[in-house]
C-alpha cells in the first residue's frame, strides 16, 4: 500500500522519542487511523506518527513546529513523563537499490509504503527504549556498588536495607517492561501479514544491535539483582548474629544475677 502522505519526496526525517512509562492509545481508537499494530495515525500537514503503548512515539515527515503541537496533545496521555525523553534520529530516503541500508543515520527504502514505515518505527522505539534503561541500569549499578561494599563492615543500617530492596525493585521493573510490554527481542505482529518485510526487519534490528544491546543489558540487570539480594543477605546474616551475640549476653548476664543471687543467700546464713 502506498503512502500518498510521501508520494511527492524521496526523503524524510523521522525522529523516535521514549515519552514515558506508559501512552493511553484509547482516544486513537475513534479515529481514522492509518494502520493499527502498530498504530499509525496522521500528524501534521502531510506528516504521520506511530504510537506504542508502552510509551515511544515515532514521528515522520513533520516540521520542527508540527513535532512541537503533536507531541503537546499527547502531553495529557503519558504516564509518568521522563523528565528529558531519549531520541533518537534518523533520515529516510527512496532508493530501491540500496533499500535496507543504513549508514551514518540514515536509512534507505524501496518505497514508503505503511508497512515498511511500521517495522522501520518499531526498530527504532525499541532502540530509544533500550538506550533509556541502559542508561538507568548503569545508574542503578553506580548506586548499588558502594552499598555492597559497606557491607564488609558489620554496620546495621535499616536506610541501607530499604535501598537494596529498592534497587531489586529497579531491576524487575525494567525487566518486566522489556520483556512484558516492549517485547524487545520478539518480531513485530505485522511480519504475519507482510513477510516479505522479514528481511528489512533482520537487517534494521542487526543494524541497531538490538538482540545484542538486550542481552547486554539482561546480563547487567542480573548481576544488579545478584549483587542486590547477595548484599541484603549478607546484612540479614550480620543481623542474626548480632542478635545471637544479644542473646548471650542476656544469657550471661542471667546466669551471673543467679550465681549472685545464690552466695548471697549462703552468705547471709
Amino acid at each position: 500500500m502506498q503512502l500518498s502522505l510521501f508520494s511527492e519526496t524521496d526523503t524524510l526525517q523521522a525522529r523516535a522519542l521514549f515519552l514515558g512509562q506508559s501512552l493511553d492509545l484509547e482516544p486513537f481508537s475513534t479515529t481514522n487511523s492509518l494502520a493499527t499494530t502498530p498504530l499509525m495515525v496522521k500528524a501534521g500537514d502531510q506528516g504521520c506518527a506511530v504510537l506504542f503503548d508502552y510509551g515511544a512515539v515515532i514521528v515522520i515527515g513533520l516540521s520542527p513546529l508540527e513535532e512541537v503541537n503533536f507531541l503537546a496533545a499527547l502531553e495529557a496521555l503519558v504516564t509518568a513523563p521522563f523528565a528529558e525523553p531519549e531520541t533518537e534520529e534518523i533520515t529516510i530516503h527512496l532508493d530501491g537499490a540500496k533499500a535496507g541500508k543504513v549508514e551514518n543515520d540514515t536509512l534507505w527504502l524501496a518505497e514508503f509504503d505503511i508497512p515498511s514505515l511500521q517495522i522501520v518505527s518499531d526498530i527504532l522505539a525499541k532502540s530509544v527504549v533500550l538506550a533509556h534503561y541502559e542508561m538507568g541500569a548503569a545508574a542503578v549499578f553506580d548506586r548499588i556498588e558502594p552499598f555492597a561494599a559497606s557491607l564488609q563492615q558489620l554496620s546495621n543500617n535499616r536506610k541501607q536495607a530499604n535501598e537494596l530492596l529498592r534497587q531489586i525493585g529497579s531491576t524487575l521493573l525494567i525487566q518486566h517492561k522489556m520483556v512484558g510490554r516492549v517485547e524487545i527481542i520478539d518480531k513485530p505482529e505485522l511480519l504475519w501479514e507482510f513477510p516479505d518485510l522479514d528481511r528489512l526487519y533482520l537487517r534494521l534490528e542487526d543494524e541497531y544491535e538490538i538482540r545484542e544491546r538486550h542481552l547486554a543489558l539482561e546480563r547487567k540487570l542480573d548481576l544488579v539483582s545478584r549483587t542486590a539480594e547477595t548484599a541484603l543477605e549478607l546484612q540479614h546474616q550480620n543481623t542474626g548474629l548480632r542478635l545471637e551475640w544479644y542473646v548471650v549476653i542476656l544469657i550471661v548476664i542471667e546466669v551471673l544475677l543467679s550465681l549472685y543471687d545464690l552466695f548471697a543467700k549462703r552468705f547471709a546464713f
